[in-house]
């Protein structure tokens, strides 16, 4: 049963604290606005790493992460981009692949808000982890963890960073700080 942490909208940041949270995790997942190929490098040093570009990122970033990953994992049929939509608000292209295509888990971020919901339109369950970075709209710092089996996603746990200015001193103090 893989254990996933899922994160996006780093915008070039990471908070000291995501290699703590993601330690049990098997891999760790990054919805695009990546901010720079550092951060994809930190992440793929702690675990193995699936990343998709968002639209704030560069051209080298680009070139090493696609804008659409579909995979399997855990029996479940993943498609991982960064602009989507939400239910049941989709861009229109990402309706018709819904449609045409449906994964079992779509995710997405860029809109900087936390949401896990099933659609039933769809037939898919949607996962947004929210922004974990310090610039946007935002109000709090989110990660996802959860697990796949057998197609379903289980003990799936909503992780707040802090407010999107606040950050732990004392772990800049360690050395820990990016």
């Amino acid at each position: 049963m893989p254990r996933i942490g899922l994160i996006s909208d780093t915008h070039g940041w990471l908070d000291p604290r995501v290699e703590v949270h993601f330690t049990e995790c098997d891999e760790i997942w990054h919805a695009g606005d990546i901010g720079g190929l550092a951060i994809t490098e930190q992440l793929a040093r702690w675990k193995p790493l699936r990343a998709v570009y968002g639209n704030i990122d560069d051209g080298p970033s680009r070139r090493e992460h696609p804008e659409h990953q579909r995979f399997t994992m855990g029996g479940a049929r993943v498609w991982m981009t960064h602009i989507g939509g939400r239910p049941p608000r989709y861009t229109p292209e990402v309706l018709a692949e819904l449609r045409s295509d449906p994964p079992t888990l779509f995710i997405c971020g860029h809109s900087h808000i936390c949401l896990v919901q099933f659609d039933p339109k769809v037939n898919c369950l949607y996962m947004n982890p929210g922004a974990a970075g310090r610039h946007g709209w935002h109000k709090v710092r989110t990660l996802l963890r959860f697990s796949l089996n057998e197609g379903s996603v289980k003990d799936l746990e909503v992780v707040e960073l802090g407010a999107r200015g606040q950050i732990d001193q004392s772990l800049l103090e360690e050395g820990n700080g990016r």
